[in-house]
């Protein structure tokens, strides 16, 4: 049976973390995973929540690991667990877990999608300078940057709930 209490407060922090504050979100967070310790998807939404507020990498791949042992057929659980690894610069981690999500989940575009997002990189600046030229990097990150105001970054890894 779904704990009407642990589902608000999951609820209330989905949409502190999809507005953008990971640290009005863990409360809410916590509390759902309290209310409802074997939920996998509490569990899993922590441990991003844990990395986005507090940047305590370890502490937040557990518990996307262990929601993700509970239920391996979730497509978003594999999402919450390479989000936590991109954010701790574990690009390689986040698209072996992905690559294992297509396996064990069921078709699901956004994993597609993130796996096309990691995996691609845009070519240098200046070409005739190497890709780790100081030049390179500092006009990428602004590339970088730009592209990502432009294109509004959107929070795909966060489900829609009404």
């Amino acid at each position: 049976m779904l704990d009407t209490e642990a589902f608000a407060e999951f609820r209330k922090a989905l949409g502190f973390l999809r507005d953008g504050y990971p640290y009005k979100a863990l409360p809410h967070m916590r509390n759902a995973s309290k209310l409802e310790e074997h939920n996998p998807f509490y569990q899993s939404y922590l441990g991003v929540t844990i990395a986005r507020a507090e940047k305590k990498w370890s502490e937040a791949e557990r518990l996307c690991d262990n929601a993700l042992r509970l239920k391996r057929d979730q497509p978003q659980l594999y999402l919450n667990l390479a989000e936590v690894y991109i954010a701790a610069g574990r690009r390689q981690d986040a698209m072996e877990t992905l690559a294992m999500g297509v396996k064990y989940a069921q078709r699901d575009a956004r994993i597609q999608r993130l796996m096309n997002q990691i995996s691609s990189r845009r070519r240098p600046v200046v070409p005739f300078l190497g890709r780790k030229h100081f030049v390179n990097r500092s006009l990428g990150n602004w590339r970088h940057k730009a592209l990502r105001i432009l294109q509004g970054e959107t929070q795909d890894a966060i489900p829609e709930i009404s």
